[in-house]
Parts: structure tokens; sequence; C-alpha cells
């Protein structure tokens, strides 16, 4: 039976208006791919680490209610779950403060058996974080070996510019093991200084065929060796675009999964096939961004479900 494996960190994302807190909801990029996914019924399987204080229950329990297997989260009993602060501007985009305690011993779980069926998404800060690194690339190496199709997000942020120099290497290393790359133009900006849209593939070809591109409000751009398509964006007025990105990611992977699709298929899809796939990632990140929510709600995933039968 095919998979999808969420590699990523687990936070308690608590929501400010102004000074105000208006939310407080488990958190982390792969996090909140991963309920989207739940809560469409795809069999996700969660890799992480968080603590067995009250907030490591409180999320392990949320996952679990959503249908995530946690069989492969590392619960430490040294340190404490991590938290965020995010401090949402007038354009309803974050700005975060991290507070973290974790233990020396981090992500120490047993190797999944993945299969060539099987669907591995990783990316963001944690992704190429030294303290766990060599963890990371075990797995996704691991994964990439039995055939599995990957996606990678850079989702890389201006608090570690000053450190580019260093997570570059690994940042290229990830690039180069994924089947899919989904980065933004802000992404490709800072860390390879692409301007538009065509520098930014020329640079992503070098490592890996397939890339989305997406541009906040902007296109969003799917291009493989054979094809290129535009998909535009509805304007709404957002609550948050906290998890809209995740969310993104998570449409796409849906679509992947219950169209049979694998790193096989990536780089020969078609016209018609890659608008459906990046339309499903449009879906879902635009009603996320509808509420303070980091996930698609149970509404819209029973919905969407019954459409897309």
């Amino acid at each position: 039976m095919s998979r999808i494996f969420c590699i990523g960190e687990t936070v308690f994302d608590i929501i400010f208006e102004g000074t105000q807190p208006a939310a407080g909801k488990a958190g982390g990029s792969m996090l909140n791919s991963a309920v989207s996914m739940g809560r469409m019924h795809l069999p996700v399987y969660f890799v992480s680490e968080y603590g067995q204080d009250f907030l490591g229950k409180y999320i392990d329990d949320f996952l679990k209610n959503n249908g995530i297997n946690t069989e492969y989260v590392y619960r430490f009993s040294t340190g404490k779950t991590s938290v965020a602060l995010a401090f949402l501007d007038e354009k309803r985009n974050a700005s975060y403060s991290f507070y973290k305690e974790l233990p020396g011993k981090r992500l120490d779980i047993p190797l999944p058996d993945f299969t060539p069926t099987d669907y591995v998404l990783f990316g963001s800060f944690y992704a190429i974080n030294p303290e766990i690194r060599d963890t990371i690339v075990k797995l996704v190496k691991h994964a990439r070996q039995a055939g599995s199709t990957i996606m990678y997000d850079p989702n890389f942020r201006k608090a570690h510019l000053h450190e580019l120099p260093q997570l570059l290497p690994m940042i290229i290393e990830n690039l180069q093991l994924a089947s899919l790359v989904k980065a933004s133009d802000e992404d490709l900006l800072m860390i390879f200084g692409a301007q538009d849209f065509e520098a930014s593939y020329q640079t992503i070809t070098q490592y890996c065929p397939n890339l989305i591109y997406t541009q906040n409000s902007k296109d969003v751009i799917f291009k493989n060796p054979h094809t290129q398509i535009h998909v535009s964006v509805p304007k709404i007025n957002p609550v948050s675009t906290i998890g809209a990105g995740d969310s993104f990611s998570a449409g796409v992977l849906y679509y992947l999964f219950s169209s049979r699709l694998t790193h096989q298929n990536l780089s020969s899809l078609d016209d018609i096939t890659a608008k459906q796939l990046v339309q499903t990632g449009i879906d879902f990140a635009s009603h996320v961004c509808m509420s303070y929510d980091n996930y698609i709600s149970e509404e819209f995933a029973n919905s969407y479900r019954t459409l897309s039968r």
C-alpha cells in the first residue's frame, strides 16, 4: 500500500493580531501538510520529534485524531515541545519568534521501510539543520534508493540568510534528491539570486527537472522538460497565510497520490494534468488562507473528496 511520509519540525503556533494572541495551533510546515492530507483520508506518516510534556501530548492526540500515524515521531523526555509566536502583518503574513528547549539526542527513530509507491515530503530549515542533518539525509536517501517519489520545499527564511554559505550545499543536495521541487519566488531569489521564473528554472533544472514555482498572489508556474503551464491564483482577503504554502504542498501530493502519479511520470506530464495538479494545490492554499487554521477544514476535505470522485 502506498503511503505519504512528511518529515519536518513540530511547534505549537501562537498567532498574534497586534499584541493580542488570537489562536493557538499545532504547527510546523510539514505537520501542517500532514494534517491537511490526513483530513483527505490519505495514509500519512509524520516523521518528527516533540516532547512528552503537555503540548507534546496535545499535538500527538491532535495528529492521531486526524488520522496521522506517529510511530516515527521521537518523543523526548528531556526538554520541551517547541513554541513559535507568529505575528501577522497587514498583509496577513507572519514573522516568527521561536522558543526551543530541545534535548541532545534528536530524531532517534528507525528507518521506515520505504517502497517505490511511497511519497516523501520534506523541507524548511528542518531539512538543513546541522543538528539533525545526518539523520535527514539518511532518511531521504533511503527513500530515494527505494524508488519513492520525493517532494522538496526549501521554504527558506530571511532569518537564516546570514548562514546561507554554510547551508547552500545542503539545499543543493536536497534538490538533487528530489523528484519535484516546490519553491517560491522569494525562496529562489534569496538562495540563488534568481530574479524571475526563467532564471529560477535554469538553476533548479541543474538538480531536479520538475519545478512548481509560486509567486504569492501571482500565477503558479509548473515546468518539466516537456511542458510549461501557468495557473492563476484567485483574489482573496486572507485571514492568515501561515499554512498556505504547506496546504498547497498537501494539495499537490493529494493529486499525485490519487492519480497514482510518481517520479516516473512527473517529467512527462502533459498540460492538462499539470494544470489539474497545480489547481489542486491552489484550491487547498486558498481555503486555508480564510481562517487561522494551518490546514484545510474537515468540511472542505469532505466536499473536495466528493467532487474528486
